[in-house]
This record gives C-alpha cells, sequence and structure tokens, in this order.
C-alpha cells in the first residue's frame, strides 16, 4: 500500500506541477503551494478509495467521483484562500484534477506500468 500511495503521490505532483506551469503559474510560493495542497487531498482520497473499495465494497466509479469531488472542494478553498496568481481556483483545481485523474486512468490501462 505505501507504495501505492507514493507512485499515486509522485505522479500526481508531476502532473499538477506540470499543468500549473501550464497555466502560468511561476514562482516558488505558487509551485509550493500546488505541491502542497495535493500532498493534503492525493493520500487521503487513495486511502479513501482504497477503504472504501476493498473494505466496504462500494463501486469503483461512485467512490472516485465522490473522493475526487472531495478533492476538487478543498483544492479550490486552497488555491482561493492562499494564491496570489490562480484567476480562477475553481476551474484550475477541476481541470488540475480532472488531468492528473485522467492520464492515471490511461497509465493504469497498461498492465506492465501499473502498480
Amino acid at each position: 500500500m505505501l507504495i501505492v500511495l507514493a507512485v499515486s503521490l509522485l505522479l500526481t505532483l508531476l502532473l499538477e506541477e506540470g499543468f500549473a506551469l501550464l497555466w502560468g503559474l511561476r514562482g516558488r510560493r505558487e509551485l509550493t503551494l500546488v505541491a502542497l495542497v495535493n500532498c493534503l487531498t492525493n493520500p487521503t482520497v487513495v486511502l479513501l478509495y482504497h477503504t472504501a473499495v476493498g473494505l466496504r465494497h462500494w463501486s469503483p466509479v461512485l467512490a472516485a467521483a465522490v473522493l475526487e469531488c472531495g478533492a476538487v472542494a478543498v483544492e479550490w478553498w486552497c488555491y482561493r484562500a492562499f494564491s496570489e496568481q490562480v484567476r480562477r481556483p475553481f476551474l484550475f483545481s477541476l481541470l488540475a484534477n480532472a488531468f492528473s485523474y485522467g492520464t492515471g486512468c490511461v497509465i493504469s490501462l497498461f498492465p506492465p506500468l501499473s502498480f
């Protein structure tokens, strides 16, 4: 489980930091905020997902949808409260999460790359 958490967090950080750069965020403060926000939400979402699906037998689609919506909301609040550069924090949070989640789904389609 620790490997799953580590790989998920590392990929999320790489993808969402890249997304932030493409969005136009610059500077150590803003990029650190993106990293910290993802360090807050990603491990929580991954642990809750595996608990809900593995132990509680929830639908994987339902669990992912609920948890990703929660992550978007928390990240939106953090960007709105602490960012000096994110002008549309909800859209940024939504698109960054959709990008990293979608990329993770594509990666999982290729078993040799899955963890």
